[in-house]
């Protein structure tokens, strides 16, 4: 895999996205391109797509083949061509390449990557295909978190401050609308029993785990079940397709929104402080998007897990009014002790050992909060150092450990 061009931080609005699981890769991105592909050529007579690497190898399993087929449904035909070998020629996992026929003869060829979280872009094309905005003109003036401190200091604002500067007060409703899904997604995952589609034959747990809240006496052993439900209820309905938000990507959503539902209940926090913890968070996330990657695909799940409890426990720092050197230490903690971390998906779905993941992750921004409270804050180790150590590692790691249901769980399961 070689090493892309990064872009200059863009608007949280291509961070979190409300959509459908259960990959914001596979499922969200793939559909985004399709779409675009598809109105860019109303009169096709047939389409063809040809998934790369990732795309091909764990599709079925994140069903990217039924998203594709739902968006070309009722235009033109489609084919779809899952390729597992084709590499020397792709600069991302997550590549597909879409044509357009009128009978025999070909119209147009787009190539597309998805980046991550639901974020696409077009590499080549030979024809016309407009991709939405979706917020890419909002350009952050640095992209360093270290440059982000040093501004903030001189002016004497918070994180979340400088997120509304840059990105205008329509942000903060717009974080409304993104708080309001995450609820809604916990509040329906908590109610739901049964077994998860996709064959494994996985018991849905949230339900009982938030059962078993009204009998625990142990204040310990009730701050973890509370957090483990919600964050179960939300990777769980990502599993079974339902509506989430991503936070960053699909499989890692359930992290954010448990974190910050359990300290909103336990402490009283207002909506509007909960919507500064997402701006900070979200803030967090496009640093580590910018500067690195947020895709199992491309860094494994440490850019996706990892990414999401960086960005948790950077919210909890925001929640409890920290300074900005401990919101970074409480960020960098999070993401260090995730580095390494696979993405080894069983069958390509999104369930085993993600869904546990989410939960682990979660109770682990908690901790990596409070650590960064207590310590001195002196630290030879930046933010910025650990999301480039975590891009590095991602660039090292085997391929068959990056979302390619070849290494790890997947292979020792299927074996």
């Amino acid at each position: 895999m070689s090493q892309r061009r990064k872009e200059g931080v863009r608007s949280l609005r291509q961070l979190y996205r409300i959509g459908y699981g259960p990959s914001s890769s596979h499922t969200i991105g793939v559909g985004r391109a399709a779409e675009a592909f598809r109105n860019a050529h109303p009169s096709a007579r047939r389409f063809e797509v040809t998934l790369y690497a990732s795309l091909a190898l764990t599709g079925v399993g994140h069903g990217t083949d039924a998203v594709i087929k739902k968006v070309f449904a009722g235009h033109a035909p489609v084919e779809i061509i899952f390729d597992e070998d084709t590499i020397t020629d792709i600069n991302h996992p997550n590549t597909m390449d879409m044509r357009a026929y009128l009978s025999h003869e070909r119209v147009c060829r787009a190539r597309f990557i998805s980046t991550g979280g639901g974020a696409i872009t077009m590499e080549s094309c030979d024809c016309h295909v407009e991709i939405s905005s979706d917020g890419a003109t909002v350009r952050y003036p640095h992209s360093k978190f270290t440059d982000i401190r040093r501004y903030c200091a001189a002016k004497k604002i918070r994180l979340c401050d400088y997120v509304y500067e840059t990105e205008g007060e329509s942000i903060r409703e717009f974080l409304a609308q993104i708080w309001e899904q995450m609820k809604k997604t916990i509040s329906a995952g908590i109610t739901v029993d049964g077994v998860l589609p996709g064959g494994l034959n996985l018991q849905r747990e949230a339900k009982g785990l938030f059962t078993g809240v009204a009998t625990e006496k142990n204040p310990e052993a009730l701050r973890k079940r509370i957090v483990a439900a919600y964050a179960y209820a939300t990777a769980e309905e990502n599993a079974g397709g339902g509506l989430m938000v991503t936070a960053p990507t699909c499989g890692a959503c359930g992290v954010l929104p448990a974190v910050l539902l359990y300290l909103q209940q336990k402490n009283g926090f207002s909506d509007q402080k909960i919507i500064d913890a997402l701006a900070t968070a979200g803030l967090i996330g496009t640093l580590i998007k910018t500067n690195a990657s947020i895709s199992g695909a491309e860094c494994g799940c440490q850019a996706e897990i990892g990414s999401a409890c960086s960005m948790a426990a950077a919210a909890v720092g925001e929640l409890f009014d920290m300074s900005l050197s401990r919101i970074e230490y409480a960020a960098e903690i999070a993401m260090e002790h995730h580095l390494g971390l696979t993405c080894d998906p069983v069958r390509g779905l999104v369930q085993i050992p993600c869904i546990e993941r989410n939960a682990v992750a979660a109770m682990r921004a908690l901790d990596a909060a409070s650590l960064a409270d207590m310590l001195s804050d002196t630290r030879p180790i930046s933010f910025d150092m650990v999301v480039e150590t975590m891009y590095q590692t991602g660039l090292d790691m085997h391929a068959d450990y990056r979302e390619t249901a070849l290494g790890g769980l997947a292979k020792v399961f299927r074996s």
